[in-house]
């Protein structure tokens, strides 16, 4: 192991068998952002965003699918082989599904983003506290479902990429989207502030008023990206009976480049610029108003808002780090604990 690499992950009693725990933040190489652990009790914190369309870890960003099969794929090494099967990772997205335990693909997708996490680390072993959140409105009904659901078990035997895991996920703690992705940075969210996520499935809204969330004023809406792509695609379709390809339309999306010619390029932005019209719409609804408040796009749709949209440049800002999120729910999740720890003390 890299001399310069301290592992927060290293855990004391793991499964019966000491090891020496170090809590530090180390480099992931030169030139590059430092990586940071949070632990707690020799637990480490990991973060997992459970989007619809991507998976996103402190540190990784993947394809929210997992395709099911009883034999070892022929090409493909990005695969989880769980008690007997094997489930393909990253070769397509997750459909729109109110309810994220209707079955095991985010179980299966979160055992993926912890083997990232600990290869990152150099670790295949590990004792684990997940931090993952729910869309804002969706918190309280579910957040003792969804716990239960990724605690199904404490020990955990299985492989990805062909290597070996042994993982103890000790809790979870369920927080909410949105407000996680700026709760390290809460005390530069003076004034009135408006906070919009926009994921592939859903559009998470809510308001701080001077750092604090206002709980009254949180929405959580069905009109994530996925929306946009379904109608830039019907437009492509009615206009010149192209079926244009879903990767065109996601590079479009994630990049705010079309790299086609006219007219689907025309085509293309006329149709995400419906689609964002329409988001400004939605925030109306809820109040916003530009000379009264700042504006805080965060999510996959926030290269949309920013390459088409028609939003004031002084007092709307973009969230670009597709990761913030997850981040968020390890500081958060960190903190919390923290405190009870000190409380009990």
């Amino acid at each position: 192991m890299n001399e310069n690499l301290r592992i927060a992950g290293s855990q004391n009693n793991f499964m019966g068998r000491t090891k020496q725990t170090e809590i530090t933040t180390a480099p992931k190489g030169k030139g590059e952002e430092r990586m940071r652990d949070y632990t707690m009790n020799g637990t480490l914190i990991i973060g997992c965003d459970h989007g619809y369309g991507n998976i996103k870890t402190a540190n990784f960003c993947f394809r929210a699918s997992a395709e099911a099969s009883e034999t070892a794929p022929i090409f493909s090494k990005d695969y989880v082989k769980f008690e007997d099967k094997y489930y393909v990772i990253s070769e397509g997205h997750k459909s729109f599904l109110a309810d994220k335990i209707a079955d095991d693909d985010y179980y299966i997708l979160t055992l993926a983003a912890i083997a990232k996490e600990l290869e990152l680390r150099e670790l295949h072993e590990a004792k684990i506290h997940l931090a993952v959140g729910l869309p804002l409105k969706w918190v309280k009904a579910q957040r003792e479902s969804f716990k239960s659901y990724l605690l199904r078990n404490r020990y955990v035997n299985f492989e990805y990429r062909e290597k070996k895991y042994l993982v103890e996920i000790v809790d979870c703690t369920v927080m909410p989207q949105c407000y996680s992705a700026v709760a390290e940075t809460l005390k530069e969210f003076t004034g009135i502030n408006m906070l919009v996520d926009i994921g592939n499935g859903t559009m998470n809204i809510m308001y701080l008023n001077d750092r604090r969330a206002m709980e009254n004023k949180s929405w959580t809406e069905k009109f994530g990206v996925n929306q946009c792509a379904i109608r830039i695609h019907n437009k492509v379709l009615d206009e010149t009976g192209t079926n244009l390809m879903d990767d065109v339309i996601e590079r479009f999306l994630r990049t705010g480049v079309t790299k086609v010619d006219e007219p689907y390029n025309s085509l293309i932005i006329n149709a995400a610029a419906e689609y964002v019209a329409e988001i400004f719409a939605k925030l109306k609804d809820y109040e916003y108003n530009d000379k009264l408040m700042n504006l805080h796009i965060m999510g996959g749709g926030h290269k949309l808002v920013e390459t088409v949209g028609e939003y004031n440049p002084d007092k709307t800002f973009f969230i670009t780090d597709i990761c913030a999120t997850a981040k968020g729910y390890e500081y958060y999740c960190y903190m919390g604990l923290r405190r009870q720890n000190q409380n009990r003390n």
